[in-house]
């Protein structure tokens, strides 16, 4: 289980990846098909054209981390995205490789703050 602090943005590639890449190659992943910076902090993730292997990187202070998953039967339920790119909550990617269809999931309408609110 991948445990992701709330605040930590999620990007997915929905595109196939070539899973023979590693850490440089994700990173050039990276710069030009997520088009973010891979030092930032935030989470990469990538899958191979069957969807039965993700591999994610990280930047942590002092190198990056490279984590991956394979499903020994199987396959994961990707979003759909318009640019091939999409950004998730820390949630909804553990749900996802736990195998859950996030296009079937309905999401609560959360409590936003007003503008006008004073103590």
């Amino acid at each position: 289980m991948l445990s992701l602090p709330p605040t930590m943005r999620v990007f997915v590639a929905t595109g196939a990846t070539d899973m023979r890449k590693s850490f440089r190659g994700l990173v050039a992943l990276t710069l030009g098909v997520v088009r973010q910076d891979p030092m930032s902090g935030h989470l990469y993730v990538f899958f191979n054209a069957r969807k039965n292997i993700m591999k994610a990187i990280y930047w942590d202070r002092n190198g990056y981390c490279l984590v991956a998953k394979r499903l020994e039967r199987g396959s994961f339920v990707l979003p759909h995205a318009k640019d091939g790119v999409v950004e998730l909550e820390a949630v909804e990617l553990a749900l996802l490789l736990e195998g859950i269809d996030l296009s079937t999931a309905r999401r609560r309408p959360r409590w936003t703050p007003s503008s006008t609110w004073a103590p």
